[in-house]
């Protein structure tokens, strides 16, 4: 099979929280480090989201977190947040029931709180992630991102995750982010009930990337860059 060269970027469509007032969205650093690193390795790259339409962005997202405190500002997702032309890429993304897996060679699920209300509730998502897979492709994701691989079934009825090995942002790191009492689920615990091998990182927040052939996570934010290149190893060596 001839490779397409260009990957699928599914973000939330979601700006807010259901119980409490929080604003939130997309993280916009699981775009940027990873687009950081594909760019370079020369993939193109299209966004879709549940809904499609304009793309929330978590104004937290906008400072380095670690441990749930800000460390400052993150230089490299302010150059692309200050780049009209590829901000204006989130103003109107396309809805992922409108993507067509072979047109790509892998699928990125990007984070923030907003995926945790509607990824796991669109159909579309679950079918186009199932198809990824079993069209032999990349399936990746981040941090809450995995939420988007919860509902994925296979055509045997199987979860898609059910016996991977896999990482997603840990309950921990959930306290520690204060956003326990808000989220409306565990995502470390919803993997596991699907049959998911999960396994963090010992330090919160720190980098943690899992690979297990073709499905590649990564824990948390820090995670992102690390997913990428993952990626972008897994399609170059399989090409």
């Amino acid at each position: 099979m001839v490779g397409a060269n260009r990957m699928l970027i599914v973000v939330t469509g979601a700006g807010e929280y259901e119980k409490v007032g929080y604003r939130t969205g997309l993280w916009l650093s699981e775009l940027t480090h990873f687009w950081d690193v594909a760019e370079k390795a020369g993939f193109g790259m299209d966004v879709a989201s549940p809904s499609g339409g304009f793309v929330p962005i978590d104004p937290e997202s906008l400072m380095i977190q670690e441990a749930g405190h800000a460390l400052g500002v993150d230089g490299a997702v302010h150059k692309r947040y200050e780049d009209r032309g590829f901000m204006d890429r989130l103003s109107n993304v396309m809805k992922v029931a409108d993507a067509d897996a072979g047109a790509y060679d892998a699928i990125y699920l990007t984070g923030g709180h907003g995926v945790c209300f509607d990824f796991p509730k669109s159909e579309p998502l679950a079918r186009l992630v199932a198809s990824f897979w079993e069209a032999g492709k990349v399936v990746s994701a981040v941090c809450h991102g995995p939420a988007g691989l919860l509902e994925a079934k296979l055509g045997d009825g199987q979860y898609l995750i059910g016996g991977k090995n896999l990482t997603g942002f840990s309950w921990g790191e959930e306290k520690l982010a204060k956003r326990d009492e808000a989220v409306p689920f565990c995502l470390e615990d919803e993997l596991k009930r699907r049959g998911a091998h999960y396994t963090k990182s010992s330090v919160p927040f720190k980098s943690h990337v899992v690979e297990d052939g073709r499905l590649i996570t990564g824990q948390n934010p820090a995670s992102a860059a690390g997913v990428g290149e993952a990626v972008v190893k897994r399609l170059r060596g399989a090409g």
